[in-house]
């Protein structure tokens, strides 16, 4: 499983713990869904941003600093 199919994961059950807190009036799971569901798109972004840097270091040849 690669981290894209994992990420998805756990957006996927973010949202589900959000639904389910909200269907049952349970308002910190529906919080807690709604962190966890924030944390995954960041994750995300993350994973995007570090694919397009080695992109554009693999074509522009620059090399890593540090």
């Amino acid at each position: 499983m690669g981290l894209v199919e994992k990420l998805n994961l756990r957006e996927m059950k973010a949202k589900a713990k959000r639904k389910l807190g909200g269907r049952i009036g349970d308002r910190r799971l529906a919080a807690e869904g709604r962190t966890e569901e924030a944390e995954a798109r960041l994750l995300r972004t993350q994973d995007e941003i570090l694919d397009t840097v080695a992109e554009m270091r693999r074509e522009y040849g620059a090399a890593r600093r540090g």
